[in-house]
């Protein structure tokens, strides 16, 4: 770094503006990018558009429904009698909704609720299944009428993949292995002909398969190396069923929360067939990890509508942090598997504030505003820079839990989009395209928020041959910013931009107001010598759509 970065003190405006604050470059390999080099005139991107890597997959944009709160329950399903419009029980808008987002995966039954759940409860005539009590959250009654036929049903009419998650902590082997067997198997096998007698003929498609859930906390408290050994046991009996090649199962490894790399490693110890570059690893395929931010301690965790301007920097900063987590727990991984055979899957990200105050605090509903909008934006920025070993991102939670996607108003069965369903939106372009390195260039030294250099601009990039899409963040909590994108190596034919923003960095949307956030065309947008001038709104998130000629 070529000036010392300075600590951010609380309120301390000045030294966020333009001419006070700076970024590392982001984009280049490392866990936050090379940092930025004092360079004259304005701020620049610049962007490779010639030099593609690695495929951003599409199940980095993946998702999370668990049997929490209001998620399954008034969020997806209501129940055939409602007179909310549904498709056997599934909201038709929440349905149109996600698919609008073309969601590429859905992990369900969770999360904590994952490993007490007994998966036969929720199969069979509903009114003959048994009840259940979801202990983790809410401590309420379970009455199984959301179960296995129910999900694949909402997989298909979302046109998405299933990620089902087993249970470990309080399962059985034989029970996991006789659920991918119900699942899968096509033949007359007893859990296939047990699934024809509940009504569905076919076999099911389950790409994606999680071994338990949060095994060092809620899934039994285990230590990594007693979890590893049950990782290997438990996979090896699921199987892929009948032979068709076209139902093969990735089995996915709990992993670790936030910076406990010494589970990723004993993890990896555990894994086979990594030395050559043929073959499947096994016998599982990728390994999980979790963090959610927040601008305070566990007990406290912050407010997701009334936050002053030191906890809006100190989210941000901790939002960052998540690509440096990815790139640690990558590193780890890279020493066992350099052929890159284990993937990567980050299955629980997002915003966890204090619930909503009138709200039952087992359900973890909250609001979403242009600051969630914003986290999101720069937890896909790394993930886009990290796409050769992170296989599938999944945040928490789809619908009317943590950082939703949909939230459902209990009274009226109003939906709202919030903010962050608009950067998955505007953001949909990076699905199984090429990334593109974005390095940001800024004139002034960087701050220093909460521990680390927090850009003040956040960027990424990615192309699918006649097209990129850049991504483009204004992390400022008040000043706008303009800054040239410096396009390199092919020409740029044509350009079209969008720009998330709000009134304030609280904004967000209400039934009463639906579009208080919401995409808008950005025409600030200038030919510039370089390529393009653009100038960003102060906390916003912008995209840029070009069209590529030779």
């Amino acid at each position: 770094m070529t000036a010392r970065a300075r600590t951010l003190t609380p309120g301390l405006v000045s030294a966020l503006s333009p001419s006070a604050t700076g970024s590392p470059a982001a984009g280049a390999t490392g866990s936050t990018g090379p940092s930025s080099r004092p360079t004259d005139g304005p701020a620049r991107v610049v962007v490779d558009l010639d030099l593609p890597g690695a495929t951003i997959s599409r199940h980095l944009y993946g998702h999370f429904a668990e049997h929490l709160g209001r998620c399954i329950y008034e969020g997806f399903y209501v129940g055939e009698d409602s007179e909310i419009p549904n498709t056997r029980g599934i909201r038709d808008d929440v349905v149109a909704a996600l698919r609008a987002l073309q969601i590429p995966n859905l992990r369900w039954p969770g999360g904590c609720f994952a490993d007490d759940y007994h998966w036969k409860d929720g199969i069979g005539p509903r009114e003959q299944r048994p009840r259940m009590v979801n202990s983790h959250w809410g401590d309420i009654v379970e009455d199984n009428s959301f179960g296995t036929h129910e999900f694949m049903d909402l997989v298909e009419l979302l046109g998405t993949e299933a990620y089902v998650n087993g249970n470990v902590g309080s399962g059985t082997v034989a029970e996991m292995s006789e659920w991918i067997e119900y699942l899968t198997r096509a033949d007359d096998s007893p859990m296939a002909s047990l699934r024809r007698e509940n009504g569905r003929d076919e076999p099911w498609k389950v790409p994606f398969f999680g071994i338990g859930n949060e095994a060092w906390g809620c899934g039994g408290n285990m230590r990594a190396d007693d979890y590893a050994a049950l990782a290997r046991q438990y996979s090896t009996y699921v199987r892929d069923q009948g032979g068709d090649p076209g139902n093969t199962v990735t089995r996915i490894a709990a992993g670790a929360s936030d910076d406990d790399f010494a589970w990723t490693e004993a993890l990896m110890r555990a894994v086979t067939n990594l030395d050559e570059r043929e073959g499947r690893a096994g016998p599982y395929q990728a390994i999980s990890m979790h963090y959610y931010t927040m601008s305070g301690p566990w007990g406290d965790k912050g407010s997701a509508t009334e936050f002053s301007e030191e906890e809006w920097y100190r989210t941000l900063s901790r939002a960052a942090r998540a690509e440096e987590l990815v790139a640690r727990h990558a590193t780890v991984m890279d020493h066992y598997d350099p052929h890159k055979k284990v993937g990567l899957v980050f299955d629980e990200w997002g915003t966890w504030w204090n619930v909503e105050p009138g709200t039952n605090p087992g359900f973890l509903y909250q609001q979403n505003t242009v600051r969630d909008a914003l986290v999101a934006s720069i937890h896909f920025d790394g993930f886009h820079r990290h796409a050769d070993r992170l296989m599938m991102a999944n945040i928490a939670q789809t619908v009317n839990v943590l950082q939703a996607m949909i939230l459902t108003d209990p009274d009226t069965g109003a939906l709202v989009l919030t903010p962050t369903y608009h950067v998955f939106a505007m953001n949909a372009g990076h699905q199984d395209a090429r990334a593109l390195a974005a390095h940001v260039l800024l004139p002034e030294e960087p701050a220093e928020v909460d521990g680390r250099v927090l850009p003040m601009i956040s960027a990424s990039a990615s192309t699918t041959g006649s097209t990129a899409l850049i991504s483009l963040s204004n992390l400022d909590h008040a000043q706008e910013r303009t800054l040239v994108l410096d396009l390199r190596g092919r020409t740029v034919t044509g350009h079209t931009a969008r720009v998330l923003t709000g009134a304030t960095s609280a904004a967000h949307n209400t039934p009463d107001q639906p579009d208080a956030v919401a995409p808008a065309e950005l025409t600030d947008v200038r030919e510039h010598d370089r390529g393009l001038e653009i100038t960003l709104p102060a906390h916003s998130f912008v995209t840029v759509e070009l069209q590529l000629g030779a």
